[in-house]
């Protein structure tokens, strides 16, 4: 730490008692620095005092500061008592004030009068409308923004004076308090006072510098660079170059430091990524080149905050870790879940009578919970996916959720004082959980805001919606972060930019030097225009981006080893634009820089096929499986052999998930068990018209009854798709009956003899005395005229039923996707062949498509060959899956 090493000499050179000084900082960071500088020099005396400049203009000002939630509701309340219009409640408050408070604090530090600012912005309101009639609606517009202005000029004067009857203060007014007190501070103050590595002060501050220096009672020490403060384009030294013409700097007193480390021999190395985490990636590879392992003079900078967990996860192997950032709240699961409980009780508004299962499935995964809640919520969950319930009635969820411990918090809010308790009694019980630092971190932050919210809303009668809370929590959520401690004089330091303040490292890593990131440009959140900003001497991004580049020449300028890496690829806001930072140093400084160009680490997308060996154990399974084989599990290797083995040899099955939309399977499920319902009455008799007619009649009856048999709730049908899906269902139904009732009509004589036959233990010769034994389902048997037909449903439309195998093609005639009908319709002729009721008629296979369901049955037509050449063919088939030697290969699906 070179700098703060050469500060601690020169104080000791002055005085070997470092207590009569008060050592001022931008940060708290350093202070462990210093001692430890202290450490090594074996002082022994009392430490000096370390304030930030912020801590020392709080003393001078001696005001109570007040920000965030207390504030917004005082100020909401000042605001309510003037009657201004437009009356906004205080959820629309919310919307504006806390960006116009954070532009009163900049008029407040910045300007020599609040007043004349406001004033100016409502006169430059009512000039640009001078010559427009905006009539009498206070909706449009450009007169909200005119009255917006002419409020402001009355509401925050009449804040100001209420603040400060409780001698409360934003950091504005303490900052415009402090500035009257600063030149009799400086006066009558006995204490000496060390100013360390400032850049940019605000004008109080700078007059409370000065002043003591005009008294001697204070020293300057700046860390500048002759590089950026000799070149007057240079924006990182424009505010030093200002310092230095202070006229308190002269002969007797001189500015101290300029010197001349960036220009000293550096390894500058320049990444190209192509991704944003990638950078992370990156980071093992940049550590095998430092050769200080233990990385105690190493620091890595991620200018991109939402990068640490990555960063993390890459630095497993490094020993010690010192985190010096923030990370930001609204990023952890905990917040997540907390804003979807806001957003469940908004919903709970509308709908009064049922839970959307997707507000509710998120706040379940991601809140913190005990082992008994878990069990309930998986059951939960398994329920509700197998019974495919899309909108839960409360009852249900009572049923399945009421022994959750915060099963409370799903319910509707009677009211909001009522919630915050329930969420304030959550937060206490999850600390008890075994769950990580930053979660708890996490839960701590949210109990403290919903206590200060349910406390600071006691002295104001302010009615709180839902919706406000949630605004407020929001609001919470995302101005706050979670600061990290560790151990910094160890190891490896993972920081944010302005951690870096003060501090040296012999090697920096910096992550997203991307233009946005560094500097962040014009990305200010402000009622204020630019040239209304320059004109009263407010900081722009201008302003801002000298600041960061400041930063940023700093901490390079002593270190020997810079790693630059920004992510080139445009996404979102990301626009894949190197900093131009980077680009100065390339163009202007006189380093040797080398460029690396990282493509993503990632291995592409392999489109080898999945190939699975017929070891001994899956030849034991098959030889189970030859027990009970049925024509869809034929089918199904037909289409692929992967899903075939996972299926049929691991026994594996596809996970229930929640359809908002009927799926196409299940779209056949219901036509295909609504048919069963319809003809297992009719089972056994000869058809009449009367029969199907009063078929026809009840089909809405046979739907719902398949619907029950689904598991589905009827009102998943009510709405929507689905139920669109239910009438095109009761059509294909329709369709069905009334081709039936017309070959009835004709004269055809219709027996139904038997629906969803089952049959097994039907054998099949293979070689020698191997077989297999065939099983499963037949959807339709009858016998129209005398001849037995055996009907498949199917949703898909019917192709490839006529068959033309002979000697030629027989072995792999069934080894194509593309007649997998066909196949299903040989297996069941074999199949019924065997059964000795079926001994002797005539038989006649055929699909029974939903997608035509007015053609009624296609039947099998064997154009060459017949059903034994068919059989042959499906014994090659099954032999190919039994061979030990033909592996299954997944196959690839071209589109």
């Amino acid at each position: 730490m070179k700098f703060l090493n050469k500060i601690i000499h020169e104080l000791l050179a002055q005085n070997t008692d470092l207590s009569a000084f008060n050592i001022i900082l931008p940060g708290k960071r350093p202070i462990v620095f210093i001692r430890q500088i202290l450490e090594e020099n074996n002082y022994s005396g009392f430490l000096p005092n370390f304030f930030t400049i912020e801590e020392l203009i709080n003393t001078i000002a001696d005001q109570q500061t007040i920000q965030g939630i207390p504030l917004w509701l005082f100020s909401f309340d000042v605001y309510r008592s003037l009657n201004l219009i437009p009356r906004d409640d205080f959820s629309d408050f919310l919307k504006w004030f806390p960006t116009l408070q954070k532009d009163w604090d900049d008029i407040l530090k910045f300007s020599d009068s609040d007043q004349a600012v406001l004033q100016y912005m409502f006169d430059e309101e009512r000039i640009k409308e001078w010559a427009q009639d905006l009539g009498e609606d206070d909706d449009v517009p450009r007169k909200k923004f005119l009255n917006f202005w002419q409020n402001m000029n009355v509401f925050l004067p009449v804040l100001k004076e209420k603040l400060q009857e409780k001698n409360w203060a934003t950091t504005g007014m303490i900052h415009e308090a402090a500035k009257a007190r600063i030149v009799d501070f400086a006066k009558n103050t006995k204490e000496e006072f060390v100013f360390c590595g400032f850049n940019a002060f605000t004008p109080v501050e700078e007059k409370l510098v000065r002043s003591l220096l005009q008294w001697n009672k204070a020293q300057c020490f700046f860390q500048a660079d002759r590089y950026y403060f000799n070149d007057e384009r240079q924006e990182a030294g424009k505010f030093l170059r200002n310092h230095k013409t202070w006229k308190e700097f002269d002969d007797d007193r001189a500015f101290q430091w300029i010197e001349d480390d960036f220009n000293q021999p550096k390894k500058i190395k320049v990444y190209e990524v192509s991704g944003n985490v990638t950078q992370t990636k990156v980071l093992p590879e940049i550590f095998k080149e430092i050769n200080n392992k233990t990385y105690s003079n190493t620091a890595v900078v991620l200018l991109d905050e939402n990068l640490l967990p990555a960063s993390l996860d890459v630095m497993h192997d490094v020993d010690n870790l010192n985190i010096t950032m923030g990370f930001p709240l609204k990023n952890l699961s905990f917040s997540n879940a907390v804003k979807r409980l806001f957003y469940l009780q908004k919903q709970l508004e509308k709908n009064k009578l049922s839970y959307y299962y997707r507000d509710v499935f998120p706040i379940l995964e991601e809140l913190p919970k005990s082992v008994e809640d878990e069990q309930i919520i998986n059951d939960f969950k398994a329920k509700i996916e197998e019974r495919n319930i899309v909108y839960i009635s409360r009852k249900l969820l009572h049923e399945l959720l009421g022994g959750l411990s915060y099963y409370g918090l799903l319910q509707k809010a009677t009211g909001t004082n009522g919630y915050l308790d329930m969420l304030i009694g959550f937060c206490q019980q999850v600390k008890w959980l075994e769950i990580d630092d930053i979660q708890y971190e996490n839960v701590s932050h949210f109990e403290n805001a919903f206590r200060i919210i349910k406390n600071q809303l006691t002295p104001y009668n302010i009615e709180i919606k839902m919706e406000t809370l949630e605004i407020l929590i929001n609001q919470h959520i995302n101005s706050e972060s979670i600061d990290f401690q560790g151990e910094p004089l160890r190891g490896l330091q993972i920081m944010g930019l302005l951690e870096t303040r003060l501090l040296n490292f012999e090697n920096v890593i910096l992550l997203s030097v991307n233009e946005g990131k560094l500097p962040l440009g014009n990305s200010q959140n402000t009622y204020i225009p630019f040239d209304i900003r320059r004109f009263f001497d407010l900081h722009t991004f201008l302003e801002n981006d000298s600041i960061y580049a400041y930063h940023f020449y700093r901490l390079i300028q002593d270190a020997k080893n810079v790693h630059l890496l920004y992510n080139a690829l445009s996404s979102g806001v990301n626009t894949g634009e190197k900093s131009r930072f980077i680009t100065q140093i390339e163009m202007e400084s006189s380093h040797d820089i080398e460029h690396l160009i990282i493509e993503n680490s990632s291995e592409p997308i392999t489109t080898k096929p999945i190939e699975i060996a017929k070891t001994h154990i899956v030849q034991q399974r098959l030889q189970k499986w030859k027990e009970k084989v049925s024509a869809s599990h034929l089918t199904s290797y037909l289409y692929n052999p992967i899903d075939f083995y996972l299926s049929k040899i691991l026994n594996t099955s596809e996970t229930d998930e929640i359809e908002e939309e009927l799926s196409i399977k299940n779209y056949g499920n219901l036509v295909h068990y609504s048919l069963q319902e319809v003809y297992e009455v009719l089972k056994g008799k000869v058809l009449k018209e009367s029969d199907l007619k009063s078929s026809v009649k009840a089909i809405d009856e046979y739907i719902n009854t398949a619907i029950e048999k689904l598991k589905h709730q009827p009102e998943f049908y009510e709405k929507g798709m689905n139920y669109i899906h239910k009438a095109i269902a009761k059509k294909v139904i329709e369709n069905v009956l009334n081709h039936d009732l017309e070959l009835i009509k004709q004269g055809n004589k219709l027996e139904i003899i038997d629906i969803e036959r089952r049959f097994e233990n039907i054998d099949f010769p293979l070689e020698g005395n191997d077989k297999i034994s065939f099983f499963g389902f037949i959807d339709r048997i009858d016998k129209l005229n005398g001849t037995l037909r055996i009907i498949d449903y199917k949703t898909a439309k019917i192709k490839n039923l006529n068959v033309k195998i002979d000697q030629d093609n027989a072995d792999k005639y069934f080894h194509n996707s593309e007649r997998k009908q066909a196949l299903q319709l040989c297996i069941y002729h074999y199949v019924v062949q065997h059964l000795p009721e079926f001994w002797g008629f005539p038989i006649e296979t055929g699909i029974w498509s939903f997608a035509d369901a007015k053609m009624g049955m296609v039947s099998l037509q064997f154009d060459k060959g017949n059903i034994d050449d068919a059989m042959k063919s499906v014994k090659s088939l099954i032999l190919e899956i039994l061979n030990p030697d033909i592996n299954f290969v997944e196959t690839i699906k071209t589109y």
